[in-house]
């Protein structure tokens, strides 16, 4: 049997090749190394990288609450009850994902939590149903998500469709998706309030992001990889004299709150809701597979079918069990893997210790509301970093994927130009059906779909085969996955 590669610790922390030196010694027992994602931290590290992790996704997990809990028409309470499960069940489906068991999570760091994609046919359906809106929502979301978890096994078999000129292009996309999201917090975040844009809100987000890049050049070591969370509570020191904070959330909170199992009702069952939220399944599911592929990438540990599968179990379970607890459906936050790209910090127990702060800070609304504190403005300026980092890692994978050779480069013209429409024109699709605005205004998914199939008409179909290998499945052979050439 063939000894197991070890692991190599270069300068940078980054795990090296497999040791094959054959003059080497022989290894005593302890220096075969964990692999980085499965090694712990002393428990303040692991709790400060968690809480880093936390402060950057924090916003994104209580947005969509704030944005269907009105819509559906629910008071102020009711809503920020929302925003307390969906933290709670955010860190439900975090923990499925890093920690595991049996056939399910991708034990990798890899950070679960509400999904935007859902967002705008949940306002449709809630709209539509008054006051029992939110209930039909979370029977459509048990449903979906029930259907998701019996597809994951076929599903994940479409990792062979992911080679480096697929997946560079998805991890790009992914990143320029989420920078406009940067900008948004940069200016405000609300578009209707009077300082949206102002030179105040852009400055404080430049200020931050300088805060950033300073640290990130000053400091070592541990330090260094903790310089968004510094940036944060610098930027919002910073703001507090400038009126930018608002200390109300912290008064009206309460010390304990716990999201009582189906609050708001019994789940209802409606066929046109349950066909939509299938939708916004499917759309979760092909983002999630395209997040672990980066994400992969970024720790050194290809993401495989076996490991793709286990994801999108935990994806499905956790927007499964969501409902419950009064939270919605749940899938990948691609901004945390921005900043294990830019931490170097791989260790899945880091994100479950953020995992774990979630589910406190959904249980105890004080603590929420400290995190809260955060300006979205100061939160905008260390976006840019954590996003830009996710598109700077889809270009190194493209590096690999020989765009010289075939019409490779026209695939990743092409993927990337229809999936920016979303962000460069958001209302280019405005006369389609609303059903299919699910799809397209997801930037990540229609590139991800154009890729695939681009990739198969030039490098597949036509007689090409395995005559086309690069960036093309092919060039994997038979028994390796496409994940595993990204690392080639």
């Amino acid at each position: 049997m063939a000894a197991k590669p070890r692991f190599r610790k270069d300068t940078a922390g980054v795990a090296g090749a497999a040791d094959t030196t054959a003059a080497a010694p022989a290894p005593a027992p302890d220096e075969t190394e964990t692999h980085p994602v499965d090694q712990t931290l002393p428990p303040f590290k692991m709790f400060t990288s968690g809480l880093q992790h936390v402060a950057a996704m924090y916003a994104g997990v209580v947005a969509p609450p704030m944005i269907v809990g009105p819509a559906v028409g629910l008071n102020a309470r009711d809503t920020a009850f929302l925003m307390g499960a969906s933290l709670f069940t955010a860190g439900i489906a975090t923990l499925l994902q890093t920690i595991g068991f049996w056939k399910i999570g991708a034990r990798l760091p890899f950070v679960n939590g509400v999904s935007f994609a859902g967002v705008t046919p949940m306002v449709a359906i809630g709209r539509e149903r008054g006051a029992e809106g939110i209930t039909v929502i979370f029977g459509a979301i048990i449903v979906a998500s029930v259907l998701g978890f019996v597809l994951t096994p076929y599903f994940s078999k479409l990792v062979r469709f992911f080679p480096p000129v697929v997946t560079g292009t998805v991890i790009t996309l992914i990143g320029v998706s989420l920078l406009p999201v940067a900008f948004n917090w940069s200016q405000g975040g609300n578009a209707t309030a009077g300082d949206y844009g102002s030179m105040k809100n852009i400055g404080m987000a430049g200020l931050t992001l300088l805060i950033v890049l300073v640290l990130r050049k000053v400091l070592r070591g541990f330090l260094q990889q903790i310089a968004i969370l510094l940036g944060l509570v610098a930027g919002t020191l910073v703001a507090v004299p400038m009126n930018m904070t608002d200390f109300d959330a912290i008064k009206d909170a309460g010390l304990v709150g716990f999201p009582t199992p189906f609050h708001f009702g019994a789940p209802q069952f409606e066929i046109a809701a349950i066909i939509s939220m299938c939708i916004v399944m499917l759309v979760c599911m092909t983002e999630s597979t395209a997040d672990m592929l980066a994400l992969g990438k970024i720790v050194d540990r290809p993401a495989d079918e076996r490991v793709i599968e286990g994801g999108l179990r935990a994806d499905t379970l956790g927007s499964a069990i969501s409902p419950l607890f009064n939270g919605f459906m749940c899938s990948a936050f691609a901004q945390n893997i921005g900043l294990v790209a830019m931490t170097k910090v791989r260790s899945r127990f880091v994100v479950a210790a953020g995992g774990g702060i979630l589910i406190l800070l959904g249980l105890c609304p004080v603590l929420a509301s400290v995190i809260a504190l955060v300006p979205l403005p100061v939160l905008g300026g260390a976006g840019i970093v954590l996003f830009g980092s996710v598109a700077a890692s889809g270009i190194q994978t493209l590096a690999t994927a020989a765009l010289e050779k075939g019409e490779n480069a026209l695939i990743v013209a092409a993927a990337v130009g229809i999936g920016l429409i979303p962000i460069a024109a958001p209302s280019f699709y405005h006369a389609f059906p609303k059903d299919l605005l699910v799809v397209l205004d997801s930037g990540i998914s229609t590139g991800c779909v154009v890729a695939i199939v681009l990739n198969l008409a030039f490098n597949h179909w036509g007689g090409k085969g395995t005559s086309e290998p690069a960036g093309s499945s092919s060039e994997t052979g038979t028994d390796r996955t496409p994940a595993a050439a990204v690392l080639h």
